[in-house]
């Protein structure tokens, strides 16, 4: 490639940039580019007036640069800039540019000091400039002022490790000489990305603002921090100059006569000064352009590739094409059973992390919901006995008997066995109604096509209903056969002899945790904090809670005896869902209170408690008691 093809790198990646800036699209191909990066008033805008020889970008305290300035500088013969949002418009007055870039500027993040990604680009075209890009960045703040957000410094942080992280950006890192060269900002996000310094250049600016006797002379030297590129140092006008309208190039000119002056710089004077840090730039991104065009022309012939190969899918595209709707609509249903089955058997690449469903919640049902209701059948002791012996002396008549008959055995066994039919049913019908949420959940992917996603529903819902049907015949032909024959020799049948050993198998396994968890004691009374959440533990003997989860400071151990479970009724200010255990010999469950209300965060959860607590042996109680309607609140001096 010739001189002159080299020289034409820059305005081709220019054009390259400014047509995916055109349609909106984020360059997604590393085009390379330098970034410039520095702190609030490192004097990064001086620098890139001092490129242009002219007055065009806002000034200000605070953040003046709010959104990325995309700077194409043009070598051509006469003087002008343009935007490419506002393209064919020339402007020749730089203080217009200066005015169309604040006016840009808050017409996307608003007047209240906000930042946004958005870059604006801006061609500069003049006699007294070399070919060169730059993206001028926000200056890293670190206290935010007026109505900026508090995570600005994080905010411009992203926005600049946006650019600078990408292998195909120069970093141009702009620090000022008066600072600690050591907690430089931006040679401190630059080596965050950059360690070696391969693709950082450092721009050292206000050596004229630099103590008497001192100098910068190691860090120019590249001896105090060394960067593969090197520093360049620069003088830039000062406020007074600026306010003083002084001329860049009378600015340049003092500049180039600092560095021959300063004994510190003497010897290095050629190698300093804008003009240098230009010239630089100029020749260091034409470089870094050449030796990455290779890897980028292969990744831009990738993608057009690709482009190519999903453009080849639609050429003689006919939208009425019978064949085009007839796989489209096999593609949806596929989809629809593929996602089904997901829900059901559980998959790891679309987790639902705020609530139980499809087949974690039929599983629920299964281990939880069922047992509680088995547990829920009524079965008084005392009508039991009154049963057994009526029973007994009914198989007997007018005879008296010396051994318990079988056939009053198998005839009180059966009608418990009965009841069995209840929860079973229940259990099914809890199964199938998560069947048809799961089915509803699936089909709104399909809420694009109603009538198709009606259609799905109902020939699924249908299906699902014929097989309840089914499903439901086999669970009480189940307990039928159970009804049918009394198996007293089956080893889980608890005779006599055996009755002990399970009983001291029992008393060894009462140890053992149930479950733990967090709940909230919620009847403790406003003068001792209100509700407060604690760490449970139940075990099959005991229900104690702690501080946290830790375990090592225990509020209290409950004894299980004589408890049971009774349900709560929501209050309308509550957002908890309640329970309460009661003593049913009508004692206090703790010190003066005859309640101890729980609450947890969904119903779901109480549920799951409650199933606990029936493993425990505390079985619930069908009545409802109210919020309110018990005065008794829970005075707990533990909880201090």
């Amino acid at each position: 490639m010739g001189n002159r093809g080299m020289e034409d790198l820059i305005p081709l990646v220019n054009r390259l940039q400014d047509a995916f800036s055109s349609i909106g699209q984020a360059c997604n191909l590393d085009l390379p580019q330098i970034a410039v990066v520095g702190g609030q008033s490192a004097g990064k805008s001086s620098v890139l007036e001092n490129f242009v020889g002219r007055d065009f970008l806002p000034r200000g305290s605070g953040i003046v640069t709010r959104r990325p300035l995309v700077l194409q500088l043009i070598s051509a013969n006469a003087e002008w800039a343009e935007f490419l949002h506002c393209k064919g418009k020339k402007f020749t007055d730089f203080d217009e540019v200066r005015q169309e870039i604040e006016g840009e500027t808050d017409r996307v993040t608003g007047a209240n000091k906000g930042i946004s990604p958005v870059p604006i680009n801006l061609r500069v075209y003049s006699p007294h400039v070399l070919n060169l890009t730059l993206i001028d960045l926000p200056g890293i703040t670190k206290v935010p002022v007026g109505d900026q957000p508090a995570d600005i410094e994080q905010q411009i942080r992203d926005m600049i490790m946006q650019f600078i992280s990408r292998e195909s950006c120069l970093i141009l890192a702009v620090t000022p000489a008066n600072t600690d060269l050591a907690n430089s900002d931006a040679l401190k996000l630059a080596k965050d990305v950059d360690p070696q310094g391969l693709r950082t250049i450092g721009v050292i600016t206000k050596l004229d603002l630099m103590d008497e006797g001192t100098d910068a002379r190691d860090v120019l030297e590249n001896k105090l921090l060394p960067l593969r590129r090197g520093y360049i140092g620069v003088v830039n006008r000062s406020q007074k100059d600026i306010d003083g309208k002084k001329d860049i190039k009378a600015a340049l000119e003092a500049e180039r006569k600092f560095f021959l002056s300063h004994p510190g710089y003497r010897h290095i004077a050629d190698k300093m000064g804008t003009p240098r840090l230009q010239q630089v730039l100029n020749q260091q991104l034409t470089n870094h352009i050449r030796d990455t065009l290779p890897a980028f022309r292969s990744k831009l012939q990738a993608q057009l590739l690709a482009l190519d190969k999903e453009a080849e899918e639609y050429r003689g595209y006919r939208p009425d094409d019978p064949s085009r709707k007839t796989k489209q609509l096999l593609q949806m249903v596929q989809q629809f059973s593929v996602d089904f089955e997901k829900r059901i058997e559980g998959s790891g690449d679309q987790v639902d992390t705020v609530e139980l469903s499809g087949g974690a919640k039929i599983n629920r049902i299964f281990h939880e919901r069922f047992p509680f209701e088995l547990v829920k059948m009524e079965c008084d002791d005392k009508e039991m006995r009154r049963e057994i012996s009526y029973a007994i002396k009914n198989i007997h008549g007018i005879r008296t008997g010396l051994f318990t008959p079988d056939m009053a055995f198998e005839a009180i066994v059966k009608k418990q066995v009965v009841k069995l039919k209840e929860p079973c049913i229940k259990c099914v019908d809890m199964v199938i109604q998560e069947l048809i949420n799961t089915v509803r959940q699936c089909s709104n992917k399909l809420e694009c096509f109603p009538r198709l996603r009606e259609e799905t529903e109902r020939i699924v819902t249908s299906h699902i209903r014929d097989r309840e049907s089914r499903a439901k015949d086999q669970v009480l032909l189940l307990i039928d056969l159970q009804l049918s024959y009394i198996n007293t020799n089956h080893e889980d049948f608890i005779g006599f002899a055996s009755a002990q050993q399970r009983s001291s198998q029992t008393n060894k396994s009462q140890s053992s945790v149930i479950r733990k968890g967090w709940l909230t004691i919620n009847n403790i009374s406003i003068i001792k904090g209100g509700a407060k959440e604690y760490w449970f533990v139940l075990t099959a003997e005991s229900l104690s809670w702690f501080k946290d989860d830790e375990e090592k400071e225990k509020k209290y151990m409950l004894p299980l005896d004589n408890l049971k479970v009774r349900d709560v009724e929501k209050s309308f200010m509550s957002s908890k869902h309640i329970f309460s255990i009661f003593n049913t010999e009508s004692r206090n469950v703790y010190k003066d209170n005859r309640t101890l209300e729980l609450a947890c965060d969904s119903q779901d959860d109480v549920d799951s408690w409650k199933s606990s607590l029936l493993r425990a042996g505390v079985y619930p109680d069908k009545t409802t008691t109210v919020r309110g309607s018990t005065p008794t609140r829970f005075s707990e001096n533990d909880s201090k």
